[in-house]
């Protein structure tokens, strides 16, 4: 009984504290289904296609006060299927922590925001959410922000260490042991944007410092990679354009020097009609043909890069750093049939910014379709994406045109469902 009194006095503490204050709980339910037939790269012949099914799950809380607020995700990716029957545990070990930060308020527009979280910017070029992947993209670091009408800076420093034991992290020393896909040691950057009426420009200043190991596999000091560039955004009546602009410079992973590296893309789009609008763009990033221990690759870092490049991800996802790069050419349309439905046709051609050993550049073409229905409360998102791969695309891949399947392609169905469980209001 007494456990029942302690219960309700705490619910009772709870609704008074959310009299003055904000409570949200949210959640999210994505399942996905896929048929892979050369996504990500081109599938062989013999091959037989993936199909699966995975599913997203989120559970979403916040809570904010005048003096801070605090936010926890918790997520787990499922595979259909991945766990045998009556098992009492989960096989993946994917249940994680997404985010759990607090941002404090100082006044006067300044605050700080601590912890692991999502960061987010611009068109998510440098650093996105990517929220396409299942498991999303967050950091662990302490930000210094100031925000004052439409100027904002954000200054950023993380520091990363591995769990070595069941107690924490190592006691003895600071060495590094993950590596892979730019995971980095530590990060500095700032992040500076303005907007007008009609324009808006940002600058990013990014530092990422990488583990090194001797041949002894002894830590060996840090490599350093600068990334440094602007954003700009115009829009005008039914006209707008977006501009990307950056280089690295200094070390990247395995100690090896990054000279002249460099990202530039430029993006149209115009509003034919309430229910058409187009679009056409470009983006070049530099490849290498350096010497050894040199090389003059860009690599887009942590960025959302599946809304670039193509939707089957044949290019820096997981691949293509320190390659020949990439020069892509876009066109698009995106049809809105009424409130509730749309449908997006994407047609773009690759080819690479350096030359193959062959002597060759063009990659192929791809077309990507996205038909998105809202009901009410949930979502349906659909695509279809198909590949023509042209002989550079072959040579890149390490596979010959007789020994690839004739179809490389890419379908997939997903329900999206977001309820608001608790949405309590000052």
């Amino acid at each position: 009984m007494k456990k029942q009194y302690v219960i309700l006095g705490l619910l009772l503490a709870g609704c008074l504290n959310f009299a003055q204050a904000q409570f949200t709980l949210d959640g999210e339910f994505r399942p996905r289904t896929e048929y892979r037939n050369g996504f990500g790269s081109l599938i062989a012949d013999d091959a037989d296609a993936g199909y699966g099914i995975s599913t997203r799950i989120r559970l979403n809380a916040g809570y904010s006060v005048d003096a801070y607020k605090f936010y926890v995700s918790f997520q787990d990716i499922l595979v259909w299927g991945e766990n045998r029957q009556i098992l009492p545990y989960d096989q993946n070990n994917s249940f994680a922590v997404f985010q759990a930060w607090a941002e404090i308020n100082f006044g006067s527009g300044w605050s700080t925001k601590l912890g692991r979280q999502v960061l987010s910017y611009d068109d998510q070029r440098i650093l996105g959410g990517l929220d396409w992947a299942q498991q999303g993209r967050n950091h662990d670091a302490a930000l210094i922000k100031y925000k004052k009408n439409k100027f904002l800076i954000d200054v950023a420093f993380a520091f990363n260490q591995d769990y070595s034991n069941p107690t924490g992290f190592q006691s003895v020393g600071t060495a590094y042991n993950t590596t892979g896909f730019f995971s980095y040691k530590t990060m500095q950057y700032a992040y500076i944007k303005q907007a007008w009426e009609n324009f808006s420009g940002s600058l990013l200043l990014m530092n990422n410092g990488f583990q090194e190991f001797d041949t002894s596999n002894e830590p060996d000091g840090v490599s350093n990679l600068q990334t440094l560039g602007t954003h700009l955004n115009y829009g005008q009546g039914s006209f707008a354009v977006a501009a990307n602009a950056f280089v690295q410079t200094g070390k990247r992973q395995n100690d090896i020097d990054v000279k002249g590296a460099y990202l530039l893309g430029l993006d149209l789009t115009y509003k034919a009609s309430d229910k058409v609008q187009l679009g056409a763009g470009v983006e070049l990033i530099s490849g290498n043909d350096a010497d050894p221990g040199e090389t003059g690759a860009f690599f887009p870092l942590y960025g959302t890069n599946h809304k670039f490049n193509g939707l089957m991800d044949y290019f820096y996802v997981g691949n293509h750093g320190n390659s020949i790069g990439l020069f892509d050419v876009h066109a698009s349309a995106n049809f809105k049939f009424n409130k509730t439905s749309s449908l997006m046709v994407k047609a773009l051609n690759f080819s690479g910014d350096k030359e193959l050993p062959s002597g060759e550049k063009s990659l192929g073409t791809e077309i990507d379709l996205v038909f998105k229905k809202e009901f009410k409360g949930y979502a349906l998102v659909a695509g279809y994406s198909h590949m023509f791969p042209s002989d550079g695309m072959y040579e890149l891949k390490g596979i010959t045109e007789d020994a690839a399947s004739d179809t490389q392609n890419w379908a997939w169905a997903m329900l999206v469902l977001k309820p608001k469980f608790l949405n309590g209001k000052k």
